[in-house]
């Protein structure tokens, strides 16, 4: 059996951005960075995946998120997605961007 690698639920700008400057607790993809991910926070997929309810069902943008979900068998993330740390780990009680 052959793994497989699949990049899913990237969202980039033209120029090659997914995340916006200055990282922060406050602002965890960085400032101004709300318009790029716009489409998918409305969306079903994306607001069940988060254990939230409502959002548009069966629009292309909920069925492109959907599918992004289908037959993950797990999600490998970086350092990054837990925290805007660089250089040693800190010792701190935070839990990740999105708590406990």
């Amino acid at each position: 059996m052959v793994s497989r690698l699949r990049v899913h639920g990237l969202t980039i700008s033209l120029d090659g951005y997914a995340a916006g400057p200055s990282q922060s607790l406050e602002h965890p993809m960085g400032v101004g960075v709300d318009g790029l991910h716009a489409w998918v926070i409305g969306t079903r997929a994306w607001l069940s995946s988060h254990g939230m309810e409502g959002g548009e069902e069966g629009t292309l943008d909920d069925t492109f998120a959907a599918a992004g979900q289908d037959g993950i068998g797990a999600t490998i993330m970086g350092r990054n997605m837990f925290g805007p740390v660089r250089g040693p780990w800190p010792v701190e009680a935070w839990n990740g961007w999105w708590g406990s």
